[in-house]
């Protein structure tokens, strides 16, 4: 939930707030721009979750909650999915789909819900990064939990337990690179960052943004996609090699600034 943007009168009518109710809007006192932030129609096919996030920010934004409540909404629909996957049965892990789906599309919602009512902040971003830490480390963990519970094979366990050290690995990585950006006074503040829209030209800079944040946005929908299939236990070798892969290339510059 980064970035700083301005919801204007006009803005606001756009999406249906009353003008005669500015406190209704959720806004600073004194915004700096008259350029609102507006929230788009996704362009582009990918990501498929941005696509549910837009109608659901457009329903949200009207409500009287704040972006951290939605990305608490996030981290509690988040849980619940790994759970699901703990119990080692199909239905449970279309559940868990479903609910990672719902997880994923609610931490697409915080951060525009925070640009469009101004309430963007440090503490938010920060919040943001440790709830999907935890989601990430929870469905690996459960999901080795339970294939290995309904297979009787250990090893399991031991795939999924590897993909959530990853995972862990790369949130500290993050922590690091934050912690010495904020000391650098020639980068960019994190907010200013996350207005980026660059994409990547070179072949190799291409794939790793397509293992590093597209394949990353829509993992919800290939988790549910194989839970209808009942194949769900291919992510974890997967998932014990590919989330070292993935902290690796953390750690280079150039996996950085592009987003989706």
């Amino acid at each position: 939930m980064q970035g700083r943007e301005y919801l204007t009168r006009k803005g606001a009518e756009r999406l249906g707030f009353s003008s005669e109710k500015p406190g209704n809007w959720f806004m600073a006192e004194n915004p700096t721009t008259e350029d609102a932030y507006t929230l788009a129609r996704p362009a582009q096919l990918l990501p498929l979750t941005r696509h549910l996030s837009y109608p659901l920010t457009l329903f949200l934004v009207k409500l009287p909650i704040s972006p951290n409540q939605v990305t608490a909404l996030s981290l509690a629909a988040g849980l619940a999915g790994a759970w699901c996957f703990s119990l080692g049965t199909m239905n449970a892990d279309i559940i868990g789909g479903l609910l990672l789906i719902l997880c994923y599309t609610l931490d697409n919602c915080d951060g525009q819900i925070a640009r469009l009512k101004n309430l963007s902040s440090e503490w938010g971003a920060q919040f943001d990064d440790l709830a999907d830490w935890l989601v990430d480390t929870a469905f690996f963990a459960g999901l080795g939990f339970g294939v290995s519970t309904a297979t009787g094979q250990p090893f399991w366990l031991w795939l999924g337990l590897a993909a959530s050290a990853g995972a862990t690995i790369d949130y500290v990585v993050d922590l690091i690179y934050h912690a010495k950006a904020k000391q650098d006074p020639s980068k960019a503040p994190r907010e200013e960052a996350a207005k980026s829209t660059g994409r990547p030209e070179a072949a190799i800079d291409w794939l790793i943004y397509i293992f590093h944040k597209l394949s990353r946005a829509d993992f919800c929908v290939i988790v549910f996609g194989l839970a209808l299939f009942d194949v769900t236990w291919v992510l974890l070798p997967l998932g014990a090699i590919g989330a070292q892969a993935y902290w690796v290339t953390d750690l280079f510059q150039r996996s950085r600034g592009w987003h989706t």
